[in-house]
């Protein structure tokens, strides 16, 4: 059962396929059909917070990914749960692992799904096994946009959390550099750099990643760290809400291109403590409830597909991602959140 025969889904995509029952929390929708790669050889990379690390227990087909479990479908199954629902997707994203079998496997899987099905796809790629002609071998497959997982905000982090701290193959510049090399590929705001909150970065430190992105080119896909069972870091608690939605607040005013963190305040701890706008235009905007939405890649009118339904915290109240317009009760709930003065 191993790609390109076989592919790993997110639940949220098995729901809305009908491979899974179930209902989305306040009916929420998942228009991204997320499919992963799956060897018997796992992935190569053995990072401290995440459900795929080649040393955490637990066969590879059995590990969760971002909170959920991704159940294994033949290619074929896919195909015609796609063609059964096509009303219902607007996006496809292949993740790659760190596996010397994914390359080869990535672009003949674009193929695949380029020939059968006028929707655009993402591919969430895996630096350490790629050259640039591997990109450019994507861009011709039909590959649309690009995801990268830099995942910590810092190099330290990043060393510690994903390279020699773990014995890990990881290693910051090469994620960078090809960043730099997808942005020459695709294009600008055509890739997209996920990190996430809580991993040890101060606030300060977190913006100025997302500001670097931004400058270079990129966007940036956002989560909240969710600790995985039996992971290095399991026993880590998410980061506090207040700093998340300060957080989402700050890379929503980025990748907008309407304020620089040059203009950002922050206290002796790197929390922010002013976004350096009017309280009238900075409410206006968390009164939109856009900036709490999930970031991530969109569909063709614009709007976020990739929207991961509860991928980094359980369907409830307490939403780090809202995966639609937050409503009323939830800006006020927001607002109290973020701690900052809106007046």
């Amino acid at each position: 059962m191993e790609s390109p025969e076989y592919l790993r889904i997110s639940l949220a995509a098995a729901m809305t396929l009908g491979f899974k029952g179930g209902s989305f929390y306040r009916n929420a929708k998942s228009p991204c059909v997320n499919v992963l790669l799956t060897y018997d050889s796992g992935c190569g990379g053995n990072c401290a917070y995440c459900g795929l690390s080649l040393k955490r227990i637990g066969s590879y087909n059995e590990k969760s990914f971002i909170r959920v479990g991704w159940p294994s479908f033949q290619l074929n199954d896919i195909i015609q749960g796609i063609n059964n629902n096509i009303n219902k997707v607007d996006r496809i994203c292949i993740s790659m692992v760190t596996n010397g079998r994914a390359t080869k496997d990535t672009i003949h899987l674009t193929q695949i799904f380029r020939e059968n099905f006028n929707l655009p796809v993402s591919l969430l790629i895996a630096p350490t096994v790629l050259k640039k002609e591997d990109l450019i071998k994507f861009k011709e497959a039909g590959a649309e946009r690009i995801g990268i997982s830099v995942d910590a905000a810092t190099p330290a982090l990043f060393s510690y959390l994903r390279g020699e701290g773990v014995n890990g193959p990881h290693r910051w510049n090469r994620y960078w550099k090809c960043f730099e090399d997808a942005l020459e590929v695709f294009g600008e705001r055509m890739v997209g750099i996920h990190l996430i909150v809580g991993l040890g970065e101060t606030e300060k430190e977190m913006i100025e990643t997302i500001q670097k992105v931004y400058n270079m080119g990129g966007t940036t896909h956002l989560f909240s760290f969710y600790p995985e069972v039996n992971s290095k870091l399991e026993e880590k608690f998410p980061p506090p809400i207040g700093q998340y939605r300060r957080i989402q607040l700050a890379r929503y005013l980025i990748d907008e291109g309407i304020i620089d963190t040059k203009s950002f305040s922050f206290d002796n701890n790197g929390k922010i403590t002013d976004f350096g706008l009017p309280s009238l235009k900075l409410n206006t905007i968390v009164e939109s409830g856009k900036p709490f939405m999930t970031s991530g890649c969109p569909d063709e009118k614009g709007e976020v597909a990739c929207n991961r339904p509860y991928s980094n915290s359980r369907p409830s109240k307490e939403i780090r991602n809202f995966p639609f317009l937050p409503e009323k009760e939830d800006i006020n709930k927001i607002k109290n959140e973020l701690e900052i003065d809106l007046n």
